[in-house]
Parts: structure tokens; sequence; C-alpha cells
């Protein structure tokens, strides 16, 4: 695969052109596209298109010369050796507040910064008024100023990756755009390392693989589910501890789909504690301590940790990794559970 920046115009954005391997040949446009340009998403890809922001080159002409035409269509199979134009436009300016709001920083330099995010934080903006307020967003855009990448639109400056609103742990923002498309490759072709400590009903097997793909829920359209002609998605387990019918499992992404480890560990049968959309409530037995039934029984949110998090430094290449320790909440719901044992 062969790619080369271009200069473009300042109020137009970053263009770059691609050449088609010969491994691609025959797939769809968008999805070529996305394999060739892994700092990119498939949906941004998408998108590009519907803006008319694709040109392919004109048959027969030469990537250095003028023939090229807009592509509309996300349907069409790419060839080997045909060259496509993107334009990156300039990020919209942003619409999102800066908020003074508290933040436990793991690392940070000129590049990039790594945040242990609280449960209860969402990582960016979405619907509704309340929902462009008290996000990881409004945060980072006051603790970093002007020092954010703006790759990710209006709505997700220096995010790279996210985490589920009431998921806790650790997780990478980019403050410049080299730094951006670096750690995106990264998560796009699975170099970078995700770790997670999750609490479950059941008892599985001491290691496990499980390899589902992932869509939309069909009928429940907030949830995620495994379905055919979903994205592929694989997930890998080892159970650390067991105490009274629960788990405590360390997990590892493969792929970083919509709600993964729940939907998996739903999937296989064994659902995290405390789940609202994957899980039924949990009753503990009658026989538990009540100080036990309380504490577990009324655990509120998925008991799912980002405990460790490892990849390349964009500028440095020094590799690097984290870790942090689960919160108050959790490790309280631990205590409970092997007191049990």
């Amino acid at each position: 695969m062969l790619e080369e920046e271009i200069e473009a115009d300042e109020e137009e954005g970053s263009r770059f052109r691609l050449c088609i391997p010969e491994t691609l040949s025959g797939e769809r446009v968008d999805k070529a596209l996305a394999r060739c340009a892994p700092h990119l998403s498939r949906s941004q890809i998408q998108r590009l298109l519907s803006a008319q922001a694709v040109m392919q080159q004109a048959a027969a002409a030469q990537p250095e010369e003028s023939a090229w035409q807009p592509l509309r269509s996300d349907n069409e199979k790419v060839k080997a050796g045909q060259w496509f134009e993107l334009t990156i436009p300039l990020p919209v300016p942003l619409q999102v507040e800066a908020e003074n709001i508290p933040l436990s920083i793991v690392y940070e330099d000129k590049h990039l910064l790594v945040v242990n995010k609280a449960a209860g934080m969402t990582v960016h903006p979405g619907a509704g008024p309340e929902g462009w307020r008290g996000t990881l967003v409004n945060a980072l855009l006051y603790h970093c100023r002007d020092g954010l990448s703006g790759i990710g639109g209006v709505a997700r400056p220096g995010i790279v990756h996210r985490l589920d609103k009431e998921t806790s742990g650790l997780l990478v923002v980019a403050k410049n755009d080299q730094a951006h498309h670096h750690l995106s490759s990264q998560f796009a072709v699975h170099s970078s390392d995700r770790r997670y400590l999750a609490l479950v009903k059941g008892v599985p097997e001491v290691n496990g693989r499980i390899e589902a793909p992932i869509g939309r829920h069909p009928r429940e359209r907030q949830k995620m589910a495994v379905v055919n002609g979903g994205r592929a998605a694989i997930t890998h387990f080892q159970r650390l501890e067991t105490w009274a019918g629960c788990s405590l499992l360390a997990c590892r992404l493969e792929t970083g789909r919509t709600h993964q480890i729940r939907v998996h560990l739903a999937h296989r049968g064994f659902p995290l504690l405390g789940d609202p959309l994957y899980s039924r409530p949990f009753t503990p037995p009658q026989r538990w301590p009540e100080a036990a039934r309380q504490v577990v029984g009324g655990f509120a949110r998925q008991a799912l940790h980002a405990a460790m998090l490892g990849f390349t430094h964009p500028h440095s290449g020094q590799r690097l990794q984290f870790t942090a320790d689960p919160p108050p909440d959790m490790q309280q719901l631990l205590q409970m559970l092997r007191s049990l044992a």
C-alpha cells in the first residue's frame, strides 16, 4: 500500500492519496480505504464519501495528473493499483464548554495524557442539553486549553478510544493530530494492549476465548448483541478468583467493539454484576450476611474496570504501560465477595 501526503489549502484541511494494494482488490471502497488508512474508521470514510471528499483517479491517469473525479458510492469495488485522494476537513469549531472538573491523570507530556476515568463520567458529549456538560471532553478542554487534537470532530477532541460511562479505568488522549493518527493506528491494528477486571455471575473455565460478531440489537436499539453479519470481535479472559458463585476475570481485548466485554460475557452466560443492560438484577442468597447482601445486591453499575493500558509512544517510540487499581466501590465489592469464600 502506497500513501503520500500532499499540500492543501489552509482553509480546506489536509489531503493525502492512497494506492490500493493487490491484497485489497475487489473489496468495497469504504472497507478498503479504512484498511489502507487505519487512522480513519470505516464510518469516517463513509462520511467523507457522503461529503464528496474522496476522489478517484480517472482511468489511465497517473497520480500526479489532475484527472480526478468524485466518488459518491461506498458500494464500488476497488482494483489493485487504483489511486484515491481523500480530503480531511478542518475540525468544526467546538461548541462544548470547558469545565473545571478534577481529573485523575496517570501520565502527561506534550503529546498525550493518560487518564484514570471515574465511573459515572461520560467520555464525550451526547444528546440533550445536559449531555454537553460534565463529560471527560469538558474536563479535558479546561485542563489542556487548546492543546488537544481535532481529528475526532466537533464533540471528541483528543479522544482516541472510549470507555462506557459506568466503566472506570485507563484511557489515552491525544494532544496533537500526529499523536492521534499514531495512536488510532495502534488501536486499529490491535498493537495496543488493553486489559480489564470484570466481576461476573457464575464460574467460567479458567482460560477462555470468545469470538463472536457484535452489532446493534435487532429490537432494543440501545443495546448491542452477538448477531450474524456483525463486526468481528474477540475477547480473551482468565479466571483469577471464585467465591459464592461469582468470579473475578481478567479480560484482554483483541478488538474494540461497543460494549464488547459486556456483550461477550453475557452471551457466554457470565454477565457482569450490576450491568443494567445485559444482566438481570442479582438477588443474593438469604444465607449471606446482611452487609454482603446490601453491597453485592445493590451494586448499580457494571463491575468493569480498565486496569491496564499499553501502547507505543507516538513521538519517542518507547513502549509504555500503565496500571490502575479498581475504584473504591469495586474494591468494596471485591472485599465482600472474598469474605464469603
